[in-house]
């Protein structure tokens, strides 16, 4: 019976991990969309509209 439990536990965090996973790479993706747009479309005076 431990066994069983140990086992749909395993399943139940790798199939979280990996929706959260999943998630986290397509936030990745759109944040680095907009910080290459960003460098595109940034003035010529070299000030950048992000403070960082």
């Amino acid at each position: 019976m431990l066994a069983i439990l140990l086992v749909l536990l395993v399943i139940l965090l790798l199939f979280g991990g990996g929706f959260a996973l999943h998630l986290l790479w397509w936030i990745a993706i759109a944040l680095l969309v907009v910080w290459l747009l960003g460098f595109l479309f940034r003035s010529g005076s070299g000030s950048r509209w992000y403070r960082w």
